[in-house]
């Protein structure tokens, strides 16, 4: 049976990412991610929120950008899949760590907008990266070439 482990968020950055290598020279790129649900409580009226806190972790190419671009305060796009990890603290003790591996990511908000950062303005498109190279879509064969022909007027 298959099965779908996949993730996506958008939120705030509540620091800035912190951008390392690896021996291989591979950059790694961890930052964490804001989401803020709201709703009204039925009982009282009043308006109730809670901030929920992502771990997010980025490779590659997509993980220079991360580290590049992105700062305390931007909104982000995330898609990614969730990775759990399993470590020993200095007590021996078994931890465990679950994260947003992202595969990709898009910079939302403006310059001066509540994004903060290196967004997107609206005479400029958001930037967006992915850790794999997309291959261009290839159109439909036959549909442009007859589409005259098909128009009743």
């Amino acid at each position: 049976m298959a099965s779908v482990n996949k993730v996506i968020i958008v939120g705030n950055l509540g620091r800035d990412p912190e951008t390392r290598f690896l021996p291989d020279g591979k950059a790694v790129c961890n930052f964490s991610v804001a989401t803020t649900d709201t709703w009204k409580d039925k009982a009282s009226g009043d308006k109730k929120e809670a901030t929920e806190w992502h771990r997010v972790s980025a490779f590659g190419r997509l993980a220079e950008i991360c580290g590049e671009y992105l700062k305390k305060g931007s909104q982000v796009y995330i898609e990614g899949k969730l990775r759990t990890r399993k470590w020993q603290d200095k007590e021996g003790q078994d931890r465990y760590s679950t994260e947003i591996v992202a595969n990709e990511m898009q910079m939302l908000g403006g310059r001066g907008g509540a994004g903060g950062g290196a967004g997107a303005s609206r005479d400029r498109p958001a930037a967006a990266a992915s850790s794999e190279e997309r291959a261009p879509r290839p159109e439909p064969a036959g549909v442009a070439e007859n589409f005259d022909d098909d128009i009743p007027f």
